[in-house]
């Protein structure tokens, strides 16, 4: 028995590992967005009552909203966050904090590389295809496509299920798994990070990252076998023409 050349390995490890980048890179990707969208916390803030609540205003709730995007962007050190609280001009959020955001931002950059970086192995292994074989490599990208939209799909579903039905239990998981610490451990009667940003609103944000993953996987899953459809489409009118009507008129 012959064994397989190389190429041949390196295509098959290609794919296979693409498929999980495609939820890798749909799910990163709506965190992404989610993280620098303006209009979540513009809408938290609004929905939940949060300048009733925290006795700062809805302007210096959304400066207070733009300097948290700008500090997961840059490399500005420590968090540092001033508004009027009620009336009095002082820092939002104390050392313990700041010390727990230090972490949240480790963990928002490291999902844009997740996001880059999925993103890149997807469009190596597409080129890898093209590379190999100009012929069929549209097969394999919109199979490529039908594999991660559905793997995706199913994923995401049961992920939200499980936050639909136990949301602050997958929360607290959620948590344990990604810091080593306890910093994450607020009190949310004097702690401005929960105050600002409570249960609800993070329930919201992780309905809005599913439902844009699971938007993501149907469009490709669509395409894939819509392009699937029409090659076999393509391919049976070229090999069953339609038959050419008979001249039935008197000679």
């Amino acid at each position: 028995m012959s064994s397989r050349r190389p190429v041949d390995v390196v295509l098959a490890a290609a794919r296979t590992l693409a498929i999980p980048a495609v939820l890798l890179f749909l799910v990163a990707g709506s965190v992404t967005w989610a993280v620098n969208d303006p209009g979540l916390y513009r809408n938290g803030f609004q929905r939940y009552h949060t300048a009733q609540r925290s006795g700062i205003s809805d302007p210096d709730l959304v400066a207070i909203g733009a300097e948290l995007r700008r500090y997961f962007n840059t490399s500005a050190e420590p968090l540092a966050v001033r508004a009027p609280i009620y009336g009095i001009e002082q820092e939002v959020f104390n050392r313990r904090e700041v010390a727990h955001m230090y972490d949240v931002k480790r963990l928002v950059r490291g999902t844009y590389w997740v996001a880059v970086g999925s993103a890149l192995w997807i469009l190596g292994t597409v080129a890898i295809l093209i590379a190999a074989d100009r012929r069929t490599w549209p097969i394999r990208a919109a199979r490529l496509a039908v594999w991660g939209g559905s793997i995706t799909l199913t994923a995401v579903f049961l992920v939200g299920l499980a936050a639909v039905a136990s949301f602050e239990q997958l929360f607290l998981l959620f948590h344990r798994l990604s810091f080593a610490n306890d910093l994450w451990m607020l009190d949310p009667r004097t702690d401005y990070l929960l105050i600002l940003f409570p249960a609800g609103f993070w329930f919201d944000a992780t309905m809005r990252v599913a439902l844009t993953s699971v938007l993501g996987a149907a469009l490709l899953l669509s395409a894939g076998v819509g392009s699937l459809s029409y090659r076999r489409w393509s391919e049976n009118r070229r090999r069953d023409p339609d038959p050419t009507p008979a001249d039935t008129s008197a000679g």
